[in-house]
């Protein structure tokens, strides 16, 4: 019989049970959700996996990519402020298909008169415009820019036809390359360069009309092959301005020829080092080549600053060879100072570079360098060895910019010298970001025209590691005892944006020519995203080891966000579906909260709601096994006599359970909670997070629990927990770190904080005024 009633008492509560979990599913569906859909595995939004691409995020053993190697001449008509080139593009044929034509990239073309991506967005009166933009928009022509194409020829010097589509151009083949086979044609061309601080190019050159000088950035500047791959074949997608670039790997000998008083830098290894250095400067670059611990100055602000009267009509050639890049751009200018360090890497040294004219100091040449070494040394420990021998950071007003081993960035003092703390750090941060940009994308080689987080987003997240990482080492440089202050990465930063208009907001996987807010959407929320996934949700020992693992894999090749989030969790064992669909492919936000707490004491009566439940059921105490009740403080139920007493004090049936079953050193062992609680918290956000948990007791004492994510995977509305403890639960506080970029922390504690409207704060404001 005694059998019988414990059967008949666990019936009873699986199907009390189920009837609960029915309830939740109904509710869950009235508010048109399904509990399981943001857990659910990933399989119809991602890619299937294919002997190119595996399930678990590496290449597969069929995996192929392309190659393209260049030798180019260039011309920089520095009077005229144009430039001209021949390339020859030799193309290896990897893949195991034949190619009937061949697609370039023409991203100069964005910049013809007749470019379409000037009337690509609509736009309206403003309520006010910045005078220089303003001229710029209504009251002078269109810039005469794009590429002026002479020829294309075979490698026989035969005319190739070709097609030109804004700016993307067609080359037929003859007949079709065949898979494993190689061609090489030629292209000659020019273009009028612009100036990049009118039009905000992404090259060009910057004029000083105090001394007549140009300081040039060039890159984009010639006729570069798409990519052809296993995912989408030609990514031959146009340039409209935002969506970056798609690029292969190759190898690349380029000659350029500038005025003879010109100092210049690029990509690659300079091959004629002696024919364009004076003896001095060769003594200091060899002096620069063993200093580890500071910069040596190549050419001196003197010897810039005499160089800027001189307008030599001499021409000197700089040559530089490159391998296995993705791209290659260079800076000249009479104007440039030059300063190099030495970084250690095992047996390697790598140099860290700057250009920078007179402008830019005293600022540039006491912290680019150091900034570019810093980077360096942060992103190779969070990835893999920095694998070219130098970085360069070119200063460029108004600019960021990156290209491998090369880019631009701003940051100059003020008509009178002075220095903010934000012209500081935003030069420290841009020259991190650009520097950045050799490991993702210029490396990790991911789509940007498609895919803009997957490089700006991870070099965000790799920027905000390597900025606090800067300020631990060099506190000097920061405020005393101050933290870097990082623009983007910081949970908070991202709640604004996440709690605006949803209109004017994308999912992270979206083209960026299609968003609003570019700077939010690819670059500050990922970073976020990855920060919380790291100190919130994996831990970073599980995260860094995935994130490596990510990076190695994907050296030289071209992932896709599959292959990171797949690779992510392979690395890890953490399932992260839920997370990549909430932050990445929703416009969801975090809002967790506390909405109910009860407290309950041990009863060894049936509560009226169980007693109600039995009646229905035809149940009668005698029918079930000795049961514990608990009461709720607040109901008819509760008895005065229950509280502060232990469990075994009121409930009969659990003294005896304690007396029969257990010991008298095992009872003595008991700790007897005194209080329960029951705990509601809802999660009015769409994303599920992890529970984070302050409970703060009546001695002062505090306790911190962190639920899994998977706490919301039955029911993404609100859940329950009990709490036994001996001690008085006195105050609850949901996310106490700001962990979680959570929109709304007035429903975060308990008992609920009176906090002032934003309102009410301005009037305050006010007053104290």
């Amino acid at each position: 019989m005694n059998k019988l009633k414990y059967c008949f008492a666990s019936l009873l509560f699986l199907f009390a049970a189920v009837v609960s979990a029915q309830e939740e599913v109904k509710v869950e569906r009235e508010q048109g959700h399904t509990a399981q859909s943001k857990f659910r595995q990933m399989y119809q939004e991602f890619a299937t996996p294919n002997t190119y691409r595996s399930a678990s995020g590496a290449p597969g053993p069929d995996y192929y990519q392309q190659q393209a190697n260049y030798k180019m001449d260039i011309l920089l008509d520095d009077k005229n402020t144009k430039i001209y080139g021949t390339e020859t593009i030799t193309y290896i044929n990897n893949s195991p298909d034949d190619l009937e034509f061949l697609w370039l990239q023409l991203d100069q073309n964005v910049r013809t008169k007749d470019s379409k991506s000037l009337l690509k967005d609509g736009d309206g009166v403003p309520l006010a415009e910045p005078t220089e933009g303003f001229v710029q928009k209504y009251m002078t022509g269109n810039f005469d820019g794009g590429f002026n194409i002479e020829y294309v020829k075979d490698a026989s010097g035969k005319e190739l036809p070709y097609t030109i589509n804004q700016t993307m151009m067609r080359v037929d083949l003859p007949q079709s390359l065949k898979s494993k086979a190689q061609v090489s044609f030629s292209i000659k061309w020019w273009y009028n360069i612009p100036d990049h601080t009118v039009s905000r190019a992404r090259s060009g050159y910057e004029y000083f009309p105090e001394d007549g000088n140009r300081a040039y950035v060039i890159a984009q500047f010639f006729p570069r092959m798409a990519v052809y791959s296993d995912v989408e074949g030609w990514q031959n997608h146009q340039f409209w301005g935002s969506g970056e670039f798609a690029l292969t790997f190759g190898d690349y000998e380029v000659n350029i020829t500038v005025p003879a008083d010109h100092i210049l830098d690029g990509t690659g290894e300079l091959q004629n080092r002696k024919d364009v250095f004076s003896k001095e400067m060769m003594d200091r670059f060899e002096k620069a080549k063993k200093s580890y611990d500071k910069p040596v100055i190549i050419v001196t602000q003197a010897e810039a600053e005499a160089a800027e009267k001189g307008f030599s009509e001499k021409t000197k050639t700089w040559k530089l060879k490159a391998q296995n890049v993705r791209d290659f751009a260079f800076a000249t200018s009479r104007k440039f100072i030059w300063d190099m360090q030495a970084v250690k890497f095992g047996a390697r040294d790598v140099m860290a570079v700057s250009m920078y004219p007179k402008e830019g100091n005293p600022l540039w040449e006491d912290l680019s360098t150091k900034a570019v070494a810093h980077t360096l040394r942060s992103y190779s420990a969070h990835t893999f060895d920095y694998p070219y021998h130098k970085a360069i950071s070119v200063h460029a007003k108004n600019q960021g910019m990156e290209y491998p081993m090369i880019c631009w960035n701003y940051g100059r003092p003020d008509e009178n010298g002075n220095i903010s703390d934000r012209v500081k750090y935003g030069m420290i941060s841009v020259i991190i970001h650009e520097v950045g940009h050799n490991f993702f994308p210029m490396i990790v080689n991911s789509d940007e025209r498609q895919w803009g987080w997957m490089d700006e987003g991870l070099d965000t997240f790799m920027q905000y590691m390597a900025e606090q990482e800067f300020g631990e080492a060099f506190p000097d440089d920061i405020a005393p005892n101050a933290k870097y202050p990082s623009r983007r990465g910081d949970p908070s930063k991202i709640v604004p944006y996440m709690s605006g208009d949803q209109s004017t907001i994308s999912p992270i996987m979206e083209n960026p020519e299609n968003v609003y807010q570019l700077g939010n959407n690819a670059y500050g929320k990922p970073a976020t995203a990855l920060n919380i996934l790291r100190e919130t949700v994996m831990g970073r020992d599980l995260f860094d080891h995935a994130f490596k693992t990510y990076s190695h894999r994907w050296m030289f090749k071209h992932p896709t966000p599959e292959d990171f989030f797949r690779t992510m969790e392979d690395a890890s064992a953490v399932d992260l579906d839920w997370f990549w669909r909430g932050w990445f492919y929703t416009t969801d936000y975090v809002d967790i909260g506390v909405k109910e707490v009860k407290k309950y004491f041990v009863s060894n009566k049936p509560t009226k709601k169980m007693q109600e439940y039995m009646a229905e059921r035809n149940v009668t105490e005698a029918d079930l096994p000795p049961l514990v009740y608990l009461a709720d403080e607040e109901s008819e139920d509760f008895n005065a006599d229950l509280k502060g007493k232990a469990p075994s004090e009121n409930s009969k049936t659990l003294n005896e359970y304690m007396m029969d079953n257990m010991t008298a050193v095992e009872r003595a062992a008991v700790k007897q909670p005194k209080y329960f609680y029951e705990i509601t918290f809802n999660k009015p956000g769409g994303i599920p997070m992890p529970l984070i948990v302050e409970y703060t007791y009546a001695d002062g004492t505090k306790e911190n629990i962190t639920y899994p994510p998977e706490i919301w995977r039955k029911s993404d509305k609100e859940v329950k927990r009990v709490m036994a403890t001996q001690k008085e639960l006195v105050g609850i506080m949901v996310d106490p770190k700001a962990e979680t970029a959570d929109i709304d922390t007035t429903n975060n504690s308990w008992p609920k904080k009176d906090e002032k409207s934003d309102f009410d704060q301005f009037k305050e404001n006010i007053k104290g005024e």
